[in-house]
């Protein structure tokens, strides 16, 4: 069986590129697709669906690796895993990590030639080549994990460049207030910060409950933050 799964990070971002790319790869590909934010794999339920009906044999298709994981712990861990199951992997664009590629990479051992001191030389060679290969798919985790980074060091300048304006602009009469500005700021700041959903701790619940704002108020600026993360 072909599964393909396919994941933006916010409401305004248009998922059928990766969907149009996948059924490119194959045109009877069964699709899991979901909206979801954050870095983890925990909470994606039409992700975990996915993988509870894969079997030994099956191929799972990403557009790109993040869409499999932006923790590289995270990813590198379920890759593995995955591929000790014998569940092949393919990255439409990244086709160097493919499972295919470190399996053939493995199987492209010396053989030995029976001279001990040879031999020696041939197995730490063939070591060599292991590890080059899981490097690479470390790489690629990694640099996914560093693209989630990027983006949430913007967005914290954006919001601190918000909090100078917000200090040194004055607001006509009837708009919203300087403490209203700087509170919205502080709650943005909390929530980047402590949300699982970025990373954090804490529960939605407990997020909007530790900064004293309302459900709604969480949820409308947990958009905002998330509308500065576009390029997803």
């Amino acid at each position: 069986m072909i599964y393909g799964y396919a994941r933006v990070s916010t409401p305004s971002q248009n998922i059928e590129r990766q969907i149009k790319n996948l059924q490119e790869y194959n045109k009877d590909i069964k699709i899991y697709k979901e909206k979801y934010t954050g870095t983890r794999i925990d909470g994606r339920q039409e992700f975990n669906k996915m993988l509870s009906k894969t079997c030994e044999g099956d191929i799972i298709v990403f557009d790109e690796v993040s869409r499999m994981a932006r923790n590289k712990e995270d990813g590198v861990k379920l890759y593995f895993e995955l591929y000790e199951k014998g569940v092949e992997l393919i990255f439409l664009k990244e086709p160097h990590i493919n499972t295919s590629i470190y399996k053939k990479a493995l199987e492209t051992q010396i053989t030995k030639s029976g001279n001990t001191i040879a031999d020696i030389y041939i197995e730490a060679t063939n070591e060599v080549l292991r590890l080059i290969a899981k490097q690479q798919i470390e790489i690629a985790f990694d640099k996914a994990q560093s693209e989630v980074q990027r983006l949430k060091e913007r967005t914290k300048e954006g919001i601190e460049v918000a909090r100078r304006n917000g200090k040194e602009i004055g607001r006509p009469q009837g708009s919203t207030s300087k403490y209203t500005i700087k509170k919205q700021i502080n709650a943005k700041e909390k929530i980047l910060k402590f949300n699982k959903s970025f990373g954090g701790p804490l529960t939605n619940k407990e997020t909007w409950e530790a900064c004293k704002i309302s459900k709604m108020t969480f949820y409308k600026y947990k958009d905002e933050i998330l509308e500065e993360l576009r390029g997803d």
